[in-house]
């Protein structure tokens, strides 16, 4: 049951994580289930990027088996030392990680991901590829992963990551035509140099304030998770505490009447050998 509602939990807008956590513990715990209850509770809530893909995993199933698939195939090549094969599976897979991304961003509805987000998603695709245990955790990850390209399937990243790498370095500039007026164009050739460090500067401090932020949020949401849990453990601990109250005022009920029970028992036994001395003085 608990894995139905952590596809639940996932599956929802990062927005309303916190609260569904809640009420999905909550839930779970009214019904009895207190193993459910721990584990939904103890459910951290994902980045942004790790929701993106978590979305698409649950709204894409053919998604998950073709990354599942390729990543098998990209292996079988490496391990027979296939170049063409690595090669082609190479293009293959650019390609539809290229085209998972765009239907990634479609799923959670954002027009305009930041370029940080977009290199986050596209990573934990990639490495979703090359790493089993990354794919197998597709709809219920919490962060971006990356895979780091070591390895038999060495070969895959480092493709794509030149790839990508290519497609974000700027093209260099045309050389300007020369005139008579070198100083004019050395200064207008200054000018526009220094305006696209600028632009590039800004870029990377943007991507830098967002990944920060990811973190940040990242660690809000561990201690809020942490919170649930320990207020769950203490919700616990106190029906624990109840319980053994409720036990122990019945122990000392049991115990009070099994004394007085003791106390008109012995009383019966003086009565009785009393009764015994009077029968037998009268004989």
């Amino acid at each position: 049951m608990a894995g139905d509602e952590l596809d639940e939990l996932y599956s929802a807008p990062p927005e309303e994580f916190t609260a569904l956590r809640g009420k999905l513990a909550a839930a779970a715990k009214k019904r009895g289930d207190t193993d459910a209850a721990k584990r939904i509770a103890a459910a951290r809530k994902p980045t942004t990027a790790a929701w993106v893909v978590n979305r698409l995993a649950h709204t894409n199933e053919d998604a998950i088996r073709s990354l599942a698939d390729l990543g098998d195939r990209l292996r079988a090549a490496h391990a027979a030392m296939d170049g063409a094969a690595i090669r082609e599976l190479s293009a293959e897979q650019r390609s539809l990680v290229d085209e998972l991304v765009r239907a990634a961003f479609d799923a959670a509805d954002i027009k305009n991901p930041s370029a940080a987000l977009r290199e986050d998603v596209t990573g934990t695709l990639q490495a979703a590829i090359a790493d089993p245990e990354v794919a197998n955790r597709l709809g219920r990850l919490t962060k971006a992963e990356r895979w780091s390209g070591f390895g038999d399937f060495g070969a895959t990243t480092a493709v794509s990551s030149s790839a990508r790498s290519s497609r974000s370095e700027p093209k260099p500039k045309a050389e300007p035509s020369r005139t008579h007026d070198k100083s004019r164009s050395g200064g207008r050739e200054e000018e526009d140099d220094r305006s696209a460090r600028a632009v590039e500067d800004a870029k990377a401090a943007l991507a830098e304030a967002e990944r920060a932020k990811d973190e940040a949020d990242d660690e809000l949401s561990d201690r809020q998770t942490d919170l649930a849990v320990a207020r769950l453990r203490r919700d616990e601990m106190r029906q624990r505490l109840e319980e053994a109250e409720r036990s122990l005022d019945a122990a000392d009920e049991a115990y009070s009447e099994a004394k007085k029970a003791s106390h008109d028992a012995t009383d019966l036994v003086k009565k009785a050998k009393t009764r015994l001395k009077d029968v037998q003085r009268a004989r």
